[in-house]
């Protein structure tokens, strides 16, 4: 198998033609997917798992997305404590622990233990995701990283995807249990990909290594635009986990089986071809006015949801990806942008205030949801992003 990056800063890995530079970053690309494919495949399941553990809705679309709090727990001390980490084993180790949680879901009948088992898969998703990034930016030659993320945040986009159609159909043949095994066998195939592909790598950047974890806390929280970014990133997740999570109990009333529920995905294809069009909109006009125009396309959106047509339906969770993941491609560059120094808090802290949203928005719009009905939170998601869309009013352009 290919090694992917460089042994140490100095040198340079070149590839020597056009196919074994796809191949490289199709191998970021399926990192990624392997990396992040567990965080929502659960949504597709929600029905299911309510059934088993007889709760209420919000109770378990919040134990679901619990693994959200992890995620950004996680990305706060990877930034503070993760220079002196090396990326490659950091990443492989991560992955492989995820495993543990993973498999401990398929036997749990207890709902607390089983927010518990979520919030585990969220430390190690995040810690892995974090380090690759990380090791991205710093380990690949300038004119390869910009092609590299793009790959890992495409990979990213494609679990969102088929990781919520693999666990719907698993589910639908085979139960919950094996599906929560199938997913540990992913996370520990994940594993050992990074092992066979990354390289090892040093364990910091040189002019990391004097910097002191109150001057990287004290740049980001005295910097007002990264701020409103980092507010911005909180509402997007909040949104999209609220939407995702909830709207599956409406299409189930509109007839459709857990199998057909996992098809209903196929709405993220849209967004897998538009995701990549988040710097030429940046470039044209400027982040925020991009963030804004993006942020409309997914209020549409939100607004068709409130439909009692499937295909209406359909078309609207369509525009809420297309919206949402163009929006958060152009929040995330806008962040390195507005940081001239310790990008790495910077990234922590944006991953952090983004899973923090996630978390936020699936305690509260079930709770909405469940007291007030669904009219009611499409309402409250719609709000959200009209506040995000007011924060990025001052992104610079």
């Amino acid at each position: 198998m290919t090694n992917l990056g460089r042994t140490a800063p100095a040198s340079v890995c070149v590839l020597a033609t056009p196919v074994a530079e796809r191949l490289h970053y199709g191998i970021i690309a399926l990192i990624a997917f392997l990396t992040l494919v567990d965080l929502f495949a659960t949504q597709a399941i929600l029905p299911s798992l309510q059934r088993q553990f007889e709760v209420s809705r919000a109770t378990m679309g919040f134990a679901v997305n619990a693994s959200t709090f992890g995620m950004a727990v996680a990305g706060l001390a990877v930034g503070i404590f993760g220079r002196s980490l090396d990326r490659r084993n950091g990443i492989w180790v991560s992955l492989a622990l995820l495993a543990v949680p993973t498999a401990l879901l398929s036997v749990t009948r207890d709902i607390t233990l089983f927010a518990c088992l979520r919030v585990a898969q969220g430390l190690c998703m995040a810690t892995a995701f974090t380090l690759t990034m990380a090791y991205l930016t710093e380990h690949f030659p300038a004119e390869r990283a910009t092609g590299a993320l793009a790959a890992y945040v495409t990979g990213n986009v494609a679990s969102n995807l088929f990781g919520r159609i693999l666990s719907a159909a698993v589910v639908d043949v085979g139960g919950l249990s094996i599906n929560f095994m199938t997913f540990a066998l992913l996370n520990l195939a994940g594993a050992a990909l990074v092992w066979t592909t990354l390289k090892r790598t040093e364990r910091m950047m040189p002019d990391e290594r004097m910097r002191s974890a109150n001057g990287s806390w004290q740049a980001v929280l005295g910097n007002r635009p990264l701020l409103n970014m980092l507010a911005v990133g909180f509402l997007l997740l909040f949104v999209f986990i609220g939407t995702y999570t909830y709207v599956n109990f409406q299409l189930v009333e509109l007839g459709l089986s857990p199998m057909q529920l996992g098809l209903v995905y196929f709405v993220f294809l849209p967004s897998l071809l538009t995701t990549p069009l988040g710097g030429l909109i940046a470039r044209r006009i400027g982040a925020g006015p991009g963030i804004i125009l993006t942020l409309s396309v997914a209020i549409l959106g939100l607004c068709a949801l409130l439909a009692t047509s499937l295909p209406v339906v359909l078309v609207g969770l369509a525009l809420i990806a297309i919206g949402t993941f163009l929006a958060q491609a152009l929040a995330t560059s806008q962040v390195g942008r507005i940081t001239a120094t310790e990008k790495a808090a910077a990234s922590g802290a944006y991953l952090a205030s983004y899973y923090a949203g996630g978390l936020i928005g699936s305690l509260l719009i079930g709770q909405v949801y469940d007291r007030f009905g669904w009219s009611a939170a499409v309402l409250t998601l719609v709000a959200a992003l009209v506040l995000a869309m007011a924060l990025a009013c001052t992104a610079r352009q």
